[in-house]
This record gives C-alpha cells, structure tokens and sequence, in this order.
C-alpha cells in the first residue's frame, strides 16, 4: 500500500510533514506504537483500577455444605451414588485439611495429569504382561489342536 512504501522509502519526509502540519501520522509503524502505548496505559490502568474484593472466608456448616453437594450434583449432572465414592470423599478430606482455601486445577493441567496417570497405568500393564507365565507343555499342544477342540483326542490306550 501507499502507506508501507511512504515508510519504506519516504518517512523522514512524511514525518516532517505531518509534524509542521500537525497531522497524526498513518504510518503503520507510527500507528502500531500508537497502539501498544494505549495498550500499555489501558494495562496499568485496569491493574491500578481493579477493585481490591476482599477474599470472604465462608464458615463451614453441615448444612451448607450439603447444598453446595447437591447443587454440584445438579449442576454437572452428577449420579447420586457419586457421593458415596471413596475418591470423592478422598477430594473432601484433602480439600478439608487445606488452611488458605483450594487451588481447584485448570482443564490443562488436569487433562496433563490424566495422561500421566494414563501413561503410568500402561507402563505398569506392560510390565505384568511381560511376566512369562510357564506353561506346561500339555496345555500348550492342546491349545494348538488341529481340531479346535480344548481336550485332547483319546489314544487306543484311554479306551
């Protein structure tokens, strides 16, 4: 564009133009800095402006909780019997013991985490499926029968 070739070749002159005709500059580069100053500004801003909200430390009460485990269940469409899992009641006895509140972990790190656990449980398949199991020669030739039967054919001798 007209605009990339006046920066390219020509933006002392432009420049100078601009300034002594008081004319802000369309150059890409100048409006791209433009732009990141506002950026910059709007960042401070928003950071110096947000509202501090005072973290409120709820009170634990048997009946709030319930609540909150039933509007869970609703919510994410939960089976009843969920409550009676001992892993969630693992969750609740870890999360209980916490003294500044619980860092509930995002959907990467969770998903991360579940392929770890993934990966583990293989690698521990695989290693007990490496494990030779001894086979008796008897059950080996009887699972390799012609016939497809898994008894073997009586000799003269069995009769």
């Amino acid at each position: 564009t007209l605009r990339r070739h006046l920066e390219a070749n020509h933006s002392g002159k432009y420049r100078n133009w601009a300034k002594s005709v008081n004319f802000l500059s369309k150059l890409p580069g100048d409006v791209k800095k433009r732009k990141e100053a506002a950026d910059e500004v709007t960042r401070t801003l928003d950071r110096d402006l947000r509202e501090k909200i005072p973290e409120r430390i709820v009170v634990y009460s048997d009946k709030l909780f319930r609540r909150a485990v039933v509007e869970w269940l609703v919510a994410t469409d939960q089976p009843i019997y969920a409550l009676e899992h001992p892993k969630f009641k693992e969750v609740i006895d870890i999360a209980s013991r916490a003294k500044n509140g619980v860092k509930i972990p995002g959907r990467k790190s969770t998903w991360g985490e579940i392929i770890r656990l993934f990966k583990d449980h293989i690698t521990r398949l695989k290693a007990q499926l490496n494990v030779s199991i001894p086979l008796s020669s008897h059950s080996f030739l009887i699972a390799l029968h012609p016939t497809g039967s898994n008894r073997p054919r009586r000799s003269q001798s069995d009769v």
